[in-house]
């Protein structure tokens, strides 16, 4: 397969494990790549802004999306429903690249329908840590930890069906390492052979004599 459009990437990780913040730095080391923006019905943290993280709407108005076959992926998690349309797949035909930010759910239904898609599974260095990071956000109540924490064992065991899996130890070491996978995955041989073809075809007839 010659993968000429941009090239997408999945991050995912557990709630807590770094997987906002990693992307957020991609796309600062990386011109030109685009943010898949997800529709969802959870409440907005004070620091969001529709349109900006998400798409923040009601849960009929996802479920009318639903109906009208808009999402290429949609899930339900920790009670609320996450989705990322169609229409962001199109709006990022001109970028170098184009991430989501989702769970394990969504990241399998855009590899089936994109297997060109290159998944990258973000690990907390330990469950400690990674509770700890969850109490640390002032914007959810204990049920809340718990229920991430308790979710975090199952969708880690789901890392099998990613290319790439990444310890969030240190945020530089992680970033450096995420950044190298994206680069690494532009010179894959699939994405570069329409260039290689074209200078083939485009040296045919050269250092040959003249008739």
């Amino acid at each position: 397969m010659s993968n000429s459009g941009p090239l997408l990437l999945i991050v995912s990780s557990p709630s807590g494990a770094g997987k906002t913040t990693l992307t957020g730095r991609l796309r600062q080391q990386v011109p030109d790549l685009g943010f898949s923006v997800s529709h969802t019905t959870r409440k907005p943290r004070a620091s969001e802004q529709s349109g900006r993280e998400y798409h923040f709407v009601g849960r009929e108005t996802f479920e009318k999306l639903i109906e009208l076959d808009e999402f290429v992926e949609w899930a339900e998690v920790h009670g609320n429903l996450y989705g990322t349309t169609r229409a962001e797949l199109e709006r990022a035909s001109g970028a170098r690249g184009l991430i989501f930010d989702i769970d394990h759910q969504g990241a399998r239904q855009i590899k089936s329908a994109r297997p060109d898609a290159v998944a990258v599974f973000i690990l907390p260095p330990s469950m400690d840590v990674l509770e700890k990071r969850l109490r640390g956000r002032a914007s959810e109540d204990e049920e809340t930890v718990q229920r991430r924490f308790r979710v975090a064992r199952e969708e880690i065991a789901h890392y099998g069906l990613f290319d790439y899996v990444l310890v969030n130890d240190d945020l530089d070491t992680a970033t450096t390492r995420l950044v190298s996978v994206f680069r690494a995955e532009e010179c894959r041989r699939s994405r570069q052979a329409r260039t290689a073809e074209r200078l083939l075809a485009q040296s045919r007839g050269f250092g040959q004599a003249p008739r």
